[in-house]
């Protein structure tokens, strides 16, 4: 390999900084090289604490850069298409954090930007490269569970910040596109299917206007998928997959741990039997395996993990479940 590929990242988002960053150092294939801020003594500091070498003062300067290959787009949700499509035009490969985009119509812009520039340009759902998710797939394709008739996922957290974004509706705040995005994601990953229609119920904060509790019930084609996600309940987070023969529950689907090893529990059904089989993952770090592969992708001419057209699926799902809730009936997808 002649180079590494030098990556650059757009402000200094808590994900940014607490889960990406860290995960990507001492890499072969790659280095985090820049990190830009509108305000450059915050970016200078924030490079100097995580060891990056060069800090820009804009986020325009850092695009700009000949010297970046691949920018990292972690922005607020409503800043992710506009600065993504800034990237494509610079000549920039772009993974951009979930969701990609607050209405699916605006992703056909980034897609033909994306095949004037021949780039490698996906949507950061590090679950797409983490074992767990990979082995739940091969699970389901090889039948092991029978054939699965339901799925259900849960997913919250509270946070009543004014303040923070997930809290701010111009922002794309709210539950199910912060979190309601994962349970439709590794739903449509494992049973390598579309969803034909949704129907929801949504309750809103009074105060910040955002989605706050949310359940959803997707038709997936003889099969029923539903999850509930809140921004104001106790944190929790499960999904199951329940077959003829077998149930299988990701234990902890979204934020798995890096220093503990993952585990997938099947259920028989013998319920008067305690212990479940275990299948029990290797160590690993979602965050790291999803910039190996987004890397390789560039380097090897591969697909990216979650190219713009899943993206885009996804986003239709996110939307569904909006127009559902204001309609009071079910919504077909595309």
């Amino acid at each position: 390999m002649n180079k590494k590929l030098k990556w650059g990242v757009l402000g200094v988002a808590k994900i940014a900084r607490e889960k990406v960053i860290p995960a990507m150092a001492n890499s072969d294939l790659y280095e985090v090289y820049g990190l830009a801020s509108r305000d450059l003594d915050k970016a200078t500091a924030a490079a100097r604490e995580m060891g990056i070498p060069k800090a820009y003062g804009s986020y325009e300067d850092l695009i700009n850069d000949p010297e970046i290959d691949v920018v990292y787009n972690p922005l607020p949700n409503d800043l992710h298409v506009p600065y993504t499509l800034q990237c494509i035009r610079a000549g920039k490969h772009v993974l951009c954090e979930k969701p990609l985009a607050l209405n699916a119509e605006e992703i056909d812009e980034l897609i033909r930007a994306r095949d004037e520039k021949g780039l490698k340009v996906g949507e950061a759902f590090m679950v797409a490269s983490n074992p767990q998710w990979i082995k739940a797939r091969e699970l389901v394709r090889k039948n092991y569970l029978g054939k699965i008739k339901a799925v259900h996922g849960f997913f919250s957290y509270f946070n009543v910040n004014e303040d923070n974004i997930r809290n701010i509706p111009e922002m794309g705040g709210g539950g199910i596109w912060d979190i309601g995005c994962y349970p439709v994601f590794t739903s449509r990953f494992v049973l390598e299917k579309e969803p034909g229609r949704v129907v929801s119920m949504l309750e809103f904060d009074p105060q910040f206007r955002t989605d706050k509790l949310g359940s959803v019930l997707i038709d997936f084609h003889e099969i029923q998928m539903t999850f509930t996600v809140s921004t104001q309940l106790t944190p929790y987070q499960r999904m199951l997959f329940y077959g003829e023969e077998k149930i299988m529950e990701i234990r902890i689907p979204f934020n798995a741990p890096a220093d503990q090893k993952n585990e997938i529990l099947i259920h028989d059904g013998n319920f008067l039997q305690p212990d479940p089989e275990k299948i029990v993952l290797p160590l690993s770090n979602q965050y790291t395996e999803q910039a190996n592969d987004f890397s390789k992708a560039i380097l090897e001419d591969r697909e990216v993990p979650v190219s713009l057209e899943n993206a885009q699926e996804n986003a239709k799902v996110l939307q569904a479940i909006f127009e559902s809730d204001r309609n009071e009936r079910w919504v077909n997808i595309d």
